[in-house]
Order: C-alpha cells, then structure tokens, then sequence
C-alpha cells in the first residue's frame, strides 16, 4: 500500500454528510432549513476532500446529493453574500478562486461523480451539479445559474466554458443572461440531465455502484481524457487516447475481461 493512500471511510466530514459503502461515497449537503447553502467553511473542506480522493483506496464513485428535498441553494446570503460586499479586491479573489479550485478538484478526481438533483438547485448548486460527470434529477428540479440576478456576470465557477458543452451555446447563454431556472423537462431536453425520474437519488446509487463494479483505473482515465481533449485538436486528441488505450491494455482488469469473456462469464473488475 503506498503511503499516501487513505481510506475515505474514515473520513469525518465537518459541513456536510458523508458516508462510503460499497465502494460508493454519498456526499449530502446538510442544511436542509436553508434549501442547503454553501458556506465559507464549507467551500473550502468541499475543494480539500476531492481533491484528496485521489488517494482514496476504497472509493470508486461519488454521489452527490442534498437532504430536505433540495440539492443546493448556492451561496448563503447572510454567511457569504454580504460579507462579500465588504470585501477588499485581493479578499475576493481569494474567494472566487477557491470556488473556482472546488470545480477543478470535482474534475481532477479519479472517481465519477454523480448528482441527484431534487428541488431547488441554484448558484453554485448549479455548478456542482454542472462539474459532475453524470446527473440525475427529480421531475420537480429546478436549476438556475442566478448569478445575474445578483448584479454578478454568468461567468462563474467555470459556468461559460463548461456549460456551453453540455447544452449548447445558445441554450447556455440564455441561462447565463437571464438567470432563469431550467426546467427538469428543459433539462433533460438539452442534455443537461441523464435521466428525470420520481426518485433520484436510488437511481444515481444503482448507476455509482454499477461504476464501481467496473473496471476502475479505465473509467479514471477516461474522466482524464474527457477533461484534457476540450482544449486538442483531433490529432492530438487520437494520440492521447492512443497512449491511454495501450496504458489500459497493460492492466489486469483487461486480462480479466479477456478471460472471462473467453470462459463465457462476467468478468470481476478490481481496479488495477
């Protein structure tokens, strides 16, 4: 076992709720009187823990969900918004690039994340489920990227370059400039949500599990590729995913599947 390595089970969370099972970790943010808004505190132990779960050893995927009937509420008004108005400029660039590092860690980490998305899911609720690699929602779901209702620009937290990608600039651009919700239908519609079902979050867990159950350091590297070929042209994205392919064929989990699929079975994928 390499010395950095961590076991994300025993990981005592601070802001939120957190738990691992099966290989699945359930992240549940927790203030479901508030509709669960972000805090300061809560921003940054976010950013730290999946930035750390790429040394986890027993975590293969992330659910990510909100208690009450609600995902997210974005920024609490009293706890960040309004001392945000007495801040100097160097303050709030500390704190827009630790939201923005939140995005970045969510992306970077090894393990798909998955969102269930419930009610209200607004601000930087919206980005959380926008930097997740798989979103399920609730037909009642409404995500709103509100940031201009504020007086603040769309761009936030990686909204302008990654939304656009997921639904399509136009689509994007009207939330964005309106601060409107987007409808579960809406959503599902534009290719912002994989599903809309009744009952989300047993929905996203099946789906977490069933990544979980699969071949591990594949999926890591292709969550790797999807990030790292935004910005290729397609000559070097072939290349790239060349060099990842023959990186997987070295794996046991590809020896497994051979071998299995050779017996006529299922092939057990551990990871490595």
């Amino acid at each position: 076992m390499m010395d950095d390595a961590w076991k994300s089970a025993d990981y005592r969370a601070g802001h939120f709720l957190w738990s691992v099972a099966d290989r699945v970790a359930t992240l549940t943010l927790n203030r479901p009187e508030r509709k669960n808004p972000l805090t300061f505190e809560s921003y940054a132990e976010l950013r730290d823990l999946f930035r750390r779960l790429s040394y986890a050893e027993d975590c293969r995927a992330v659910v990510v969900t909100g208690a009450g009937g609600n995902f997210c509420s974005g920024g609490d008004v009293h706890d960040i918004i309004a001392p945000l108005t007495k801040m100097t400029m160097p303050e709030l660039m500390r704190f827009t690039r630790m939201t923005g590092d939140l995005v970045k860690a969510m992306r970077a980490c090894p393990q798909p994340v998955v969102a269930s998305v419930e009610g209200v899911c607004a601000g930087a609720g919206a980005i959380m489920a926008m930097a997740s690699d798989i979103r399920f929602a609730s037909v009642n779901a409404k995500a709103a990227f509100l940031f201009t209702r504020v007086g603040l620009a769309g761009c936030d937290m990686g909204a302008c370059a990654i939304l656009p990608r997921i639904i399509g600039h136009g689509r994007a651009s009207e939330l964005l400039y309106t601060g409107r919700s987007m409808s579960a239908e809406e959503g599902a519609a534009w290719g912002f949500y994989n599903r809309v079902v009744e009952a989300p979050l047993p929905e996203a867990l099946k789906f977490a599990r069933d990544l979980a159950d699969g071949p591990a350091f594949a999926h890591s590297m292709t969550k790797n590729q999807l990030n790292m070929e935004w910005n290729m042209s397609l000559e070097q994205a072939l290349e790239a995913e060349a060099q990842a392919q023959a990186i997987c064929m070295k794996t046991r989990d590809f020896e497994r599947a051979y071998v299995a699929f050779a017996e006529k079975q299922k092939p057990v994928f551990e990871g490595d």
